[in-house]
């Protein structure tokens, strides 16, 4: 089976790393790797051309690790939460997606390409999970995904109001006549002199 060699121009998994020298099966060099720019054809003839091709590659990976780093920062703590029909056994009818995630993501203002979020499969199940970034194969940050139950903040709002209206009654009775009642001055004096008397 025929074989050339490439230098890629992207990070390619399970292949190499972006400025790398490979081998790979001439017809996926020339109808996938080529045509889509992910490499290009390394050859003697060309030797100099690939030099300043990885002097780019290098710049350009310089480029992307620092605004990497920086989408991190902006990342850190984030939580999302998803709230979807659940059925039996916390199933949910609606999964939670890779493209869910990145769109709630940029309505926050922070835009991240759906293919950098690693869901290996789609969230299927009520509960909290921790999600990577891909920004840069040095730089992967997480992010919480919280799954609820559709309606259920509602319904836990709904028992804090009952129990507060329960507990308002409690609070607001009258209290006896006889706890805490106040003495007028007439029978505050008059009792004294009832306990004089008696002392006499």
């Amino acid at each position: 089976m025929a074989h050339m060699d490439v230098l890629l121009c992207e990070d390619i998994e399970n292949l190499g790393l972006r400025g790398q020298v490979v081998k790979v099966r001439s017809g996926y060099g020339r109808n996938y790797l080529l045509p889509q720019k992910l490499a290009i054809k390394a050859s003697a003839g060309n030797k100099k051309m690939l030099d300043e091709q990885r002097r780019l590659l290098a710049k350009r990976e310089q480029q992307e690790h620092l605004s990497a780093q920086g989408e991190s920062e902006k990342l850190q703590g984030i939580e999302l939460r998803f709230d979807r029909r659940v059925g039996e056994h916390g199933i949910l009818f609606g999964s939670v997606t890779a493209l869910d995630i990145a769109e709630a993501l940029k309505e926050r203002g922070l835009p991240v390409e759906r293919r950098r979020i690693a869901l290996r499969e789609h969230i299927k199940e009520v509960g909290d999970y921790d999600v990577t970034i891909k920004l840069h194969r040095d730089v992967t940050p997480s992010i919480k995904v919280l799954v609820r139950k559709e309606g259920a903040a509602e319904d836990v709002k709904a028992e804090e109001e009952v129990t507060a209206a329960q507990a308002a009654p409690a609070a607001d009775s009258p209290r006896p006549d006889n706890v805490d009642a106040e003495v007028s001055p007439d029978g505050l004096e008059a009792a004294e002199s009832v306990a004089e008397a008696t002392e006499e």
